[in-house]
């Protein structure tokens, strides 16, 4: 029942599409400084410094350098983001400047990243936290994206660009990563290779393909196999020889590819024809029992019990193995021409995603009041899948023509629809109710999604002296969702009800919702100095509503149902609105790079998750409003032609502006109410830590001819962060700090790096799921607790020791 069934991908669409000129790309870096940072965030060619916006990027060098593959890495180096880290297994929750009202927990079936950040790769939206190799660089746009990237775009927007194909020379690199986490089994392998091959001189390949094959580090000492699932049970602790234990659940392997051909039949056109692909799956959930182990546990006799077994903080106490396979597939059409007056970009994108899972559905079930835990034996898994398909179109003309005045125009399409289903199994079930239902399907709910929108958007600059300037933009946006959702409870219906068994019966509940509006932006910056810029931006963002799916709760008596209160049918597109005023600067022959800013962020109408009152089928509602205030500070001092030093500081606080109805669900003791508890005024926002900063300290020199030694290391600290609003019927996360350090040597082509991450092996903790109200016990048909297991959280990685080797020709 914990199946998402909007998915929230209309929330993100694809309006936040944010095609990058390939032809700029490949010609515009060459007018810059050898150390400058080349960005195309506004859709122009301009470095980080020049730009009179947040934004930060992170090269290809860095990524090497900080050995940062995944999102979650790669953002540790930009200040005002956070990224709660479930492991892999699902979507990871991405806040920018604390922009989160959800608990957290791990977003199974959601590939989304959370709802307030837009993510795309390339061009085209792609949410996945694809592997950042053979990229040019990551760029991060902090702050509220919605005139030129659109819906999704309520913290900021994240755009992967990939390196593109290249005319001169036959070339690639081939790549190897061997590591072992201090509490793990087994050696892990990440390998790859890129290769360019230009077939003529205007036509040319790029391909890349990776596997890694993470072997985890948590444990589930008390599993049951498939075929033990409602045979033993599960709570009978004693010797424990009816489990099947399982090493290392969290099991990673990940294909990753992409296929790109470049053709420049005349020097004013270039087009981009790309298939990227990646398929990730997992065996299990990076999910640790260790606070569940320590908590005193209230049962259903309103006695303090404990949990009867030992559990380490790798330990997860979960009953049934949770595999995950996550496939994501776009191809990508990006056309550049140079109409001498403009520039014609046209991006066009076709995108599937499919999800396919099994959870251990046992600790919901437990907690309904419907007494499926009298069956002595009772355990239930989920089978979850899931597909979205998306066509996105975008034309944009960007003013070539010199003058102080300069234009964008553009307008844009998404089609998308998704399709998924959750099903709950309860082997044995239907002998203990004495009945025969062979496949035991408890529960089975299909839900249907289909998102059409349209926007058009423009921008006009001017250039009051050489070094001021003036920006307006403004974008509108059209919609329509359509949502069709269906429940059904087939083995209740048979053991208590009339029917027979194998009968399905969906009853679709049909919804539209339609919306149009109009965002705009404002900008000005003055360049005091070449070296020292100041900005200030008032910017807007924007979500799309939709229904839940759900139907109209009508009295059902005692008999369980899934239905929904008139306020839990439907929610409306959030928006927020960002001020703010910021800095960059360089001093000392551009040696130190300091940039700063402030910002005020109003939040209406935030959409936020619930659960129904009646079967606590997960929702989304509209909560009252929030607000977010913060300084970010990064910095980098170049003190040596050897020594660098880069970091960066983050303060945010974040905070519901008025209280939120049944935002926080909990429950009061024995017997598992369904209760909610309101966010208030003044609750400081989950998901992120009020302070935040990380420093990186490179130190490289030659020793001979094309032979160079180096050492790096990297400190990340961060203070506390809360699960749920207030920190009221939650567990607030201990901050901590993590250290990391590396050897590195090179020659010519050749480099090899020997690695050591979390050096002093600190166990930390990213996330949350469940709440410690929910660890409780209630008993059986014989009078044995049955313990509810769901409350736990999710560890960062243990020490990892590796050696990192690439080979570039």
């Amino acid at each position: 029942m914990q199946f998402k069934t909007t998915l929230r991908i209309g929330l993100l669409a694809g309006s936040m599409l944010a095609p990058v000129v390939a032809h700029a790309q490949e010609t515009g870096a060459d007018d810059y400084d050898e150390d400058a940072i080349v960005v195309t965030a506004t859709r122009r060619v301009s470095t980080v410094q020049d730009v009179p916006i947040n934004i930060a990027a992170v090269t290809a060098t860095q990524l090497e350098e900080t050995r940062a593959q995944d999102l979650g890495e790669i953002s540790r180096t930009v200040p005002g983001v956070y990224i709660v880290d479930t492991g892999q297994r699902a979507g990871n929750t991405i806040v920018f400047r604390g922009l989160n009202a959800d608990p957290l927990s791990s977003n199974d079936g959601d590939n989304s990243g959370g709802g307030t950040v837009a993510i795309y790769f390339g061009e085209i939206p792609l949410y996945a936290d694809f592997r950042a190799n053979d990229m040019e660089r990551v760029e991060f746009l902090i702050g509220p994206q919605g005139t030129l990237y659109g819906a999704g775009t309520l913290g900021g927007a994240i755009r992967y660009i990939p390196k593109r194909p290249q005319f001169d020379a036959i070339g690639g690199e081939v790549r190897a990563d061997l590591y072992n986490y201090k509490h793990g089994s087994g050696v892990s392998t990440d390998t790859g290779m890129t290769l360019n091959i230009p077939l003529t001189e205007t036509l040319a390949f790029r391909g890349s393909l990776d596997y890694l094959n993470d072997r985890g580090f948590i444990d589930q000492p008390y599993a049951l196999s498939i075929n033990q699932i409602g045979l033993v049970n599960p709570n009978d602790f004693s010797g424990g020889t009816q489990f099947t234990p399982l090493k290392d659940v969290n099991t990673v392997d990940t294909i990753s590819a992409r296929a790109a051909l470049r053709w420049m039949p005349v020097e004013a056109v270039d087009l981009n024809l790309t298939y990227y692909y990646q398929d990730q799956r997992t065996d299990g959930r990076q999910f640790s029992g260790y606070r569940l182990g320590q908590a005193a546990l209230l049962d259903s006799n309103g006695n303090t019990t404990s949990f009867p077994a030992p559990l380490g903080k790798y330990d997860s106490a979960l009953r049934v193995s949770e595999p995950n396979r996550r496939e994501n597939q776009l191809v990508a059409l990006e056309a550049y021409v140079d109409l001498d007056f403009a520039e014609l970009t046209s991006a066009t994108g076709y995108s599937k995603f499919k999800d396919d899972g099994n959870r251990d559905q046992t600790d919901l079930l437990i907690t309904l009041e419907y007494s499926y835990e009298a069956f002595p034996n009772f355990a239930s898994r989920t089978l979850e899948q899931g597909k979205e398909e998306t066509w996105t179109q975008e034309l944009r003309l960007v003013s070539s023509t010199p003058g102080p005045l300069s234009w964008i125009i553009g307008g844009f399409y998404n089609k998308q629809k998704t399709n998924g289903f959750s099903k709950e199994f309860t082997p044995y079930l239907d002998e203990y109710y004495g009945t025969v239902y062979p496949e035991n399907l408890e529960y089975f709910s299909v839900s249907r999604t289909k998102l059409e929108e349209m926007a058009a958007y423009g921008e006009l600059s001017y250039q009051i002296t050489p070094q001021w300037q003036i920006t307006a933009g403004g974008r509108y946006y059209d919609y329509t969702y359509k949502t069709e959702q269906a429940v059904d409870l087939p083995l209740l219906e048979v053991a208590f009800g009339d029917r027979e068994p194998g009968v399905i019966v969906l009853d679709f509940e049909n919804t539209e919702q339609k919306d149009d509006g109009f965002l705009w932006k404002l900008n000005t910056s003055y360049e005091v100095t070449p070296d020292a810029l100041v900005y200030a931006t008032v910017s807007k963002g924007y979500r799309i509503g939709s229904s839940n799916g759900l139907a109209l709760c009508e009295d059902t008596g005692e008999f369980q149902s899934v239905c929904a209160q008139p306020d839990e049918l439907e929610y409306t597109p959030d928006e927020t609105t960002n001020y703010e005023i910021g800095f960059k600067t360089q001093w000392l022959n551009r040696r130190i790079t300091f940039n700063g800013a402030v910002y005020w962020i109003e939040w209406s109408d935030p959409q936020l998750s619930s659960a129904t009152v009646i079967g606590s089928q997960p929702i989304t509602k509209n909560g009252n409003g929030a607000r977010s205030r913060g300084v970010e500070l990064s910095g980098d001092w170049r003190i040596t032609p050897e020594l660098t030093i880069r970091g960066n500081y983050a303060y945010v606080d974040a905070e519901l502006t008025a209280d939120s109805p049944s935002l926080i669900a909990y429950s009061e003791g024995p017997g598992f109410p369904s209760l909610f508890e309101d966010g208030l005024k003044g609750d400081r926002l989950p998901g992120s830590a009020k302070h935040s900063g990380n420093v990186f300290v490179d130190y490289k020199r030659e020793i001979g001819p094309d032979t160079t030694v180096g050492f790096s290391y990297k400190l990340h600290v961060q203070s506390n962060v809360l699960s749920r609003a207030g920190g009221r019927q939650g567990l607030t996360l201990p901050g901590y700090s993590t250290h990391g350090a590396a050897l590195t040597f090179g020659y010519k082509g050749f480099a090899t790096q020997l690695y050591v991450d979390n050096i002093f092996d600190k166990f930390a903790e990213a996330g949350v799921r469940s709440s410690p109200p929910f660890a409780q016990a209630v008993f059986n048909e014989n009078g044995d607790p049955v313990y509810v297991r769901s409350f736990g959280t999710f560890p960062i990685a243990p020490r990892v020791i590796g050696l990192r080797s690439t080979l570039s020709f």
